[in-house]
């Protein structure tokens, strides 16, 4: 099991409405055209990434637009706004067998582990923004 691929694709797409404003409409269609996926996938990931204020989407413009600068946005946020993660990212099997030792203590156990990952992965996300990735693209 993966991370699903809405957040590279949010990433790709927030990049190359940067690098494409003014010079393309970057539209769904566009923008598909660079990430190679279907339209609608980039409709779905704008209107998350629009609800997060990552980006502007009015009828009648030349596509969407950033929300704000690349040096502001980081890729937890980008994440944040487009995996559908409430609280833990891991999540445990239902009902553990609290008669075996095992079962008994693998959240508590496992669960610190889990927890330290997922805060690792959230600093390393924050420590980067979009502006970092556009200067090396």
């Amino acid at each position: 099991m993966k991370i699903a691929t809405r957040f590279p694709i949010a990433v790709h797409t927030l990049l190359c409405i940067d690098y494409f404003d003014g010079a393309e409409r970057t539209t769904s269609d566009f923008i598909a055209g660079s990430v190679n996926v279907n339209p609608v996938v980039i409709r779905q990931v704008l209107q998350k990434l629009k609800a997060a204020g990552l980006v502007e989407v009015r009828q009648g413009q030349r596509g969407a637009h950033l929300g704000r600068p690349l040096e502001d946005i980081t890729l937890l946020d980008v994440f944040q706004a487009v995996e559908a993660v409430d609280g833990s990212l891991f999540d445990f099997h239902d009902s553990p067998n609290p008669d075996c030792p095992v079962g008994r203590r693998i959240k508590p156990v496992l669960g610190q582990k889990l927890d330290a990952a997922q805060k690792a992965m959230e600093e390393e996300l924050a420590a980067t923004t979009l502006a970092d990735l556009a200067a090396q693209v």
